[in-house]
């Protein structure tokens, strides 16, 4: 009779010893992530609520009753992606299964149901990417969530006067010019000889740690476009 597969898998190898200490590879350690560290940011964020002040900044045009990820998990998750080191919209289809990013969000279901219960790159890019060529994001199929710009600007600025219990007596802004240096064929991108790649040349405007204000430019610009602005 031959023995059921099942027979076969051990739930450890025994690798021997190494300097009197024995070598075992266990399979029992459960989910495991290396980005512990965000739930501690996700804390801080609740607490400030800097996502939820930027999600108001969007307009969502989608049938709520087809929605599973709502603007603000969205950008949470973007976000917080970001704060872990990953720029990449496209590192979320990896992301959408890591543990401590769904309990960051608050998707504890991940326990018992299937891992990938995140947004994808596909759907965070829709969050992203609304081009101006559409006019009317009810009626698209695809971009129906839209920025409000303004809205955005604002909030910077709110979120920096929250942070101080009195006005300050002077403020100093500091302005800084960075490349985003970009491996497509980006509309906008160019070539800039000073950071020596194709690339964005981004202006900042920061007041000590906080910044204020965030312009995305192309690199073919002088550095203080739009300062004044």
């Amino acid at each position: 009779m031959t023995p059921s597969s099942t027979n076969f898998i051990a739930n450890q190898f025994n690798f021997g010893s190494l300097k009197g200490r024995k070598v075992i590879a266990d399979f029992t350690g459960g989910k495991i992530t290396s980005d512990a560290g965000i739930v501690l940011l996700a804390e801080l964020d609740k607490k400030l609520k800097i996502t939820e002040k930027f999600a108001k900044c969007f307009r969502d045009n989608r049938d709520s009753s087809y929605v599973k990820y709502s603007v603000h998990k969205l950008l949470a998750q973007r976000v917080y992606g970001i704060g872990l080191g990953y720029e990449d919209v496209n590192d979320h289809d990896k992301l959408r299964y890591d543990p401590a990013l769904a309990i960051a969000l608050g998707k504890l279901d991940f326990i018992n149901s299937t891992p990938d219960i995140l947004a994808g790159k596909s759907t965070i890019n829709r969050l992203e990417y609304c081009p101006e060529t559409i006019i009317n994001q009810k009626q698209s199929r695809y971009h129906k969530i839209e920025t409000d710009s303004q809205a955005i600007e604002k909030a910077f600025v709110e979120i920096f006067l929250a942070s101080y219990k009195k006005p300050p007596r002077q403020i100093v802004l500091d302005m800084d010019v960075t490349d985003d240096q970009v491996h497509g064929n980006q509309e906008g991108a160019f070539f800039n000889p000073y950071y020596k790649g194709v690339c964005y040349a981004p202006l900042y405007i920061f007041c000590g740690h906080h910044l204020l204000v965030a312009k995305l430019r192309s690199s073919n610009v002088d550095p203080c476009r739009r300062s004044l602005t």
